[in-house]
């Protein structure tokens, strides 16, 4: 069984607002930096993606590959990897759980393995950094979208923080994903 590497973050908003977020793939070039085009290709019956096509620049790696995704009820979400140039497989997921009356805690799995000979150490440490940018770009964009929430409809909602201070992307995973 391959190794994986997780990692979790709280976010100060429901979890239905975090997995519209994780589930709004055409904006995905928006919020993280790896992902440069995303294409649903397929839907359940519920309208939610089961493959999708993403675009991937990450500076010296850059992929064009398709993930097939699994929605566990409305607070899981992982995913398996169909196809790609540059990955032999991958397979994450982001699993969401009430923290507090308006906060949400993410936990993001990932294993990823590469069609290039790579030590599991570098393997691991890069799935750190594709975790944890990619938990800093979803906190950011779930936060600042229920703060503009907040700002429209005239209220202060929970969401408003002063953010991560981090860029985020998935470099892997649009969360992202």
């Amino acid at each position: 069984m391959a190794e994986h590497t997780s990692s979790n973050i709280t976010i100060e908003a429901a979890p239905a607002d975090v997995m519209a977020v994780i589930a709004d793939f055409a904006r995905y070039p928006d919020w993280t930096g790896e992902v440069k085009s995303a294409e649903v290709l397929a839907t359940d019956e519920k309208g939610r993606a089961e493959q999708v096509r993403l675009v991937m620049d990450a500076g010296a790696i850059k992929d064009d590959q398709t993930l097939g995704y699994t929605w566990t009820g409305d607070h899981e979400v992982s995913w398996t990897l169909v196809k790609s140039q540059m990955l032999r497989s991958l397979d994450g997921s982001y699993t969401l759980r009430p923290a507090g009356l308006s906060a949400t805690e993410v936990t993001y799995r990932l294993t990823v393995d590469v069609k290039i000979p790579m030590l599991g150490m570098i393997k691991r440490k890069a799935e750190k950094v594709i975790i944890d940018r990619a938990l800093a770009g979803l906190k950011k964009r779930v936060e600042a979208t229920g703060a503009e929430a907040g700002e429209t409809s005239g209220t202060s909602g929970a969401g408003e923080t002063g953010g991560t201070g981090r860029t985020g992307g998935t470099g892997v995973e649009p969360g992202d994903k």
